[in-house]
């Protein structure tokens, strides 16, 4: 098994721990965050009826020309940001972090503080 396999599995067993604890509710939804190589993903879950009630990431259009010189804790922080002004649209005030199993470092971390900046409590 290589290292890249071995590192997905490692943190797939990290996320899975955290979901455990944390599940998002109609009063608190799940700040899910996703990140890949190149872009971030970011979404605002009710798990009590499994329904996405806003979502954010760099390969959206609106996105895309928002982040466009941007270097990527920067667009990170901007998809935080336009996440909360959604989030806002959609009534939602308060949110549970979820880090999906990355360290609360660099790109998650610039998510949760764009998210903070827009006004939603985390």
């Amino acid at each position: 098994m290589g290292k890249t396999s071995e590192k997905i599995i490692q943190r797939t067993r990290r996320r899975v721990a955290i979901r455990k604890r944390i599940t998002g509710t109609t009063e608190r939804p799940r700040l899910s965050v996703f990140r890949s190589i190149r872009h971030i993903y970011a979404q605002v879950i009710d798990d009590s009826r499994g329904q996405t009630l806003a979502s954010a990431s760099t390969k959206g259009k609106e996105e895309q020309a928002a982040c466009a010189e941007l270097k990527p804790v920067a667009q990170a922080k901007r998809i935080g940001e336009i996440l909360a002004a959604r989030c806002k649209a959609a009534g939602v005030e308060k949110v549970v972090f979820d880090r999906g199993g990355y360290k609360y470092h660099g790109r998650v971390q610039a998510v949760a503080e764009g998210a903070r900046e827009g006004g939603l409590e985390l």
